[in-house]
């Protein structure tokens, strides 16, 4: 009996335990359903006003000069003076170098010293040649002389009065006397290419007579225009030689700015250029913003575009020869065109618009950024599905999909 009681007591509390459960479970009160409530992103809403706008194309160029000149030594000598230092802003006609003109003079007194040497012949040759004139008449009558001794001689030996010596003796002094004739009027003949040569040799001392002229007056280094000092190569005291460089400088208003156009947009400039002539560009160095223009582009391209040449509008002694600059180049007017906040484009091509508390994406074309009036800048964005009126979602939403329940902030 022990044994059954221990047996039925669990399977009586198990089965009391169940029916306890079951009748619990039947009498427990009835739970609502629960109500999935969808949640509302609150956002802030541009409404889109298509204008006419210029995108902006954002580059990186180097102040470069085409005018960098190289004032070198016009002969050699020694710097008497440097005046200017690198860096310095200098006027049309201001003595920047001094070459010691000691070094100039015993080379003129040379060439003077030269040139009357020269005249001197020249005088002397004339001289010798009235003298060879007036010599060959006289010459010519002993000429003349000689022929009758000859004539003479010889009838006297025909007529066995004279000798045979004296005939001989008689025909030597008439052929010396030939000869001499003959020389003097050579020398005479050859005057007037003596004479030339002369000159020509008196010409060459006098033109480098005005060359050694030339370099003194070249010899102080002056600014030919409003420059600015880019580079000091001497200093007093230095012995330089001729072409040596003394100093380099360029003009302030030759600078211009060299910058790489990308491939992409290389053939919309080109055709923009040679239609307006030139495009307004702006740089800012400092505080300072600095109008540029785009002039023409580069004679050689490459794959990856081409370089295009800026003209500095007004650069007021800001930039140097060889400074980097960013530089903004403003390309040709888009009709159509929404500037919208870079937070508001999603991916570069998509952006969206409310639609009945809904997000509604839409595809668009990205041209370029745009500065508002306020200093803003915004992405030019074009597409033939965003229209004047509709509602531009502005707030970047991380969870960003069509048909995403929104509130605009008023």
């Amino acid at each position: 009996m022990k044994r059954l009681t221990k047996f039925l007591l669990p399977v009586l509390i198990l089965a009391v335990g169940f029916g306890v459960f079951q009748y619990l479970k039947q009498t427990r009160p009835e739970r609502p359903p629960a109500e999935i409530v969808e949640r509302v992103w609150r956002i802030e809403a541009e409404t889109v006003e298509p204008r006419r706008l210029s995108p902006g194309l954002e580059l990186y160029g180097s102040v470069q000069t085409p005018d960098l000149l190289r004032a070198a030594a016009s002969a050699q000598a020694r710097v008497a003076g440097v005046l200017v230092r690198e860096g310095d802003r200098v006027e049309a006609g201001q003595l920047l170098v001094e070459l010691d003109p000691r070094d100039f003079s015993f080379r003129l007194a040379q060439a003077r010293a030269r040139i009357d040497e020269l005249e001197a012949q020249v005088e002397s040759e004339q001289t010798g040649h009235e003298t060879d004139l007036a010599a060959l008449e006289q010459e010519r009558k002993l000429l003349a002389i000689a022929q009758d001794g000859v004539e003479r001689a010889s009838q006297l030996t025909k007529q066995r009065v004279g000798s045979q010596t004296d005939l001989d003796i008689a025909e030597q002094e008439l052929a010396r006397q030939a000869l001499a004739v003959s020389n003097r009027e050579m020398n005479i003949a050859d005057f007037p290419a003596r004479r030339r040569a002369l000159e020509a040799r008196r010409a060459s001392a006098r033109a480098g007579l005005e060359e050694i002229a030339l370099e003194l007056e070249r010899a102080p280094v002056v600014a030919p225009y409003d420059a600015i000092i880019a580079k000091v190569s001497v200093t007093a005291g230095d012995q330089v030689r001729k072409d040596d460089i003394l100093l380099t400088l360029y003009a302030i208003d030759s600078l211009e700015v060299r910058a790489r156009i990308p491939a992409p947009f290389q053939a919309e400039l080109s055709a923009s250029l040679q239609a307006e002539g030139r495009l307004p560009a702006t740089a800012t160095v400092g505080e300072r913003t600095l109008k540029l223009s785009l002039e023409r582009l580069a004679g050689e391209a490459s794959a990856s575009g081409i370089d295009g040449l800026f003209d500095i509008e007004d650069e007021e002694g800001l930039l140097r020869a060889g400074q980097m600059i960013a530089l903004r180049l403003d390309r040709p007017p888009r009709d159509g065109v929404v500037p919208a906040p870079f937070g508001a484009v999603y991916g570069g091509d998509r952006v969206y618009t409310l639609v009945d508390g809904r997000m509604k994406g839409v595809s668009v074309r990205s041209l370029g950024s745009w500065f508002t009036e306020t200093g803003e800048e915004r992405l030019l964005v074009q597409a033939p599905d965003l229209a004047a009126g509709d509602r531009l979602i502005v707030t970047h939403m991380p969870n960003a999909v069509d048909g995403l329940r929104v509130e605009a902030v008023q």
